[in-house]
């Protein structure tokens, strides 16, 4: 295959999301999951401001019962979601944006923390996948 039709290719997958997204590090994750800390727990039934992230991810939107979720995270839930990969990648950038891009309408997230670094994403992710 020449070098032309190569860089199409490739070209082609990443413009489509082909590409695999970028593996994450649990143990670099545990790191930074230290700013989720203050709201967040990974023990089950352990909620603080925001809920437990236990068993969080693959699951559905709303999963801790015990917990009241803020009204655009509802706003979103009534449409339904679940956490997974795809949803987190875009949702640790920008709350706000993920809930009202999935409710249709102008939402505000409870959750104020916003991640930036790609490999701080794909590494919280992985942590929060062991818990």
């Amino acid at each position: 295959m020449n070098l032309t039709k190569t860089l199409t290719i490739a070209a082609t997958m990443a413009v489509l999301g082909v590409v695999p997204a970028m593996a994450g590090d649990a143990a670099n994750g545990e790191k930074v999951f230290k700013k989720c800390a203050a709201c967040h727990s990974v023990e089950p039934g352990q909620n603080k401001v925001g809920p437990s992230l236990a068993g969080a991810f693959g699951a559905q939107c709303g999963h801790v019962a015990d917990y009241k979720y803020g009204k655009g995270y509802l706003a979103a839930c009534e449409k339904g979601f679940t956490i997974d990969e795809t949803f987190l990648v875009d949702y640790l950038q920008d709350p706000s944006a993920k809930l009202s891009e999935i409710a249709g309408s102008k939402e505000r997230s409870k959750m104020t923390l916003k991640l930036k670094k790609e490999d701080e994403i794909a590494d919280v992710i992985e942590y929060l996948k062991a818990h």
